[in-house]
């Protein structure tokens, strides 16, 4: 099973780059989570509304332009969007697939780096979010959870960390949420487990040279239920082209996806 995470900030802006005919190219692909899709679903571009074939199930924002989550895959799936939260499932934060014996999600998380009130939100955010995580936990299920979590959790997910611990995205009380995501609660930072190299990164500021440099942030991440995490083999992050200030995740799993 490939699964692929991308926040493509803008799905109509991503396809003008090349996003519907790279994902024929990724192939063989199960399911794909796209974050930031600022569509409604009868603006979604005709290649990206269901590509090679797939099923798909868009979760907008009821503001226009705004937030947004989708999802792709091969095999039908049983879609559930939001998580019960009437703030953030206004939004477009959270969407479900349900296959056999796992449910994948794709999660966009509160950025709270545009002033006070957007950090205020996020930390509303994160108090709610804490509690589904315990529950998706107690189901019994296998879960991966994909997506723009907006934090990076230790000093080698990103390059400039010293200087961002006053920042929203590395602030010590997001980055204690997340220990106890892993710890407490037991989920697995894929990506992590197979590569502990430093500068691994998926977001870049479109600020000066970040992206040419290289000065970015590991902030998007598949976090799954220990039983898949442990079935994943290989992980990359696609930088050969740029769809959006995001990279593609792409984490295969020895696991066969069935409807």
């Amino acid at each position: 099973m490939r699964i692929i995470s991308l926040n493509v900030n803008g799905l109509r802006s991503a396809e003008r780059k090349g996003l519907a005919r790279w994902l024929a190219r990724a192939e063989p692909w199960d399911v794909v989570c796209l974050q930031e899709i600022k569509c409604e679903v009868d603006d979604v571009p005709r290649p990206l509304r269901a590509p090679r074939k797939s099923a798909a199930t868009f979760h907008p924002a009821v503001r226009k332009g705004y937030s947004g989550v989708a999802v792709y895959s091969k095999v039908p799936h049983v879609p559930a969007t939001g998580f019960g939260h009437a703030e953030f499932d206004a939004e477009g934060r959270y969407v479900e697939a349900h296959f056999r014996d796992v449910s994948v999600v794709s999660l966009y998380l509160p950025s709270g780096s545009a002033g006070p009130h957007r950090q205020a939100s996020k930390f509303r955010f994160l108090e709610a979010f804490l509690p589904h995580l315990a529950a998706l936990r107690k189901r019994g299920r296998e879960i991966v959870l994909c997506g723009d979590w907006n934090i990076a959790h230790q000093p080698i997910d990103l390059r400039n960390w010293k200087s961002n611990q006053k920042n929203s995205g590395f602030l010590p009380e997001e980055r204690a949420w997340l220990t106890r995501v892993f710890d407490e609660l037991g989920f697995v930072d894929v990506f992590r487990k197979i590569d502990p190299r430093p500068d691994q990164y998926t977001w870049w500021s479109n600020r000066g040279a970040s992206w040419a440099n290289n000065v970015g942030w590991r902030i998007d991440y598949q976090i799954a239920t220990p039983g898949i995490a442990a079935r994943a083999h290989a992980v990359s992050i696609y930088r050969n082209r740029r769809f959006s200030d995001h990279a593609p995740l792409i984490v295969d799993y020895d696991y066969a996806l069935d409807a």
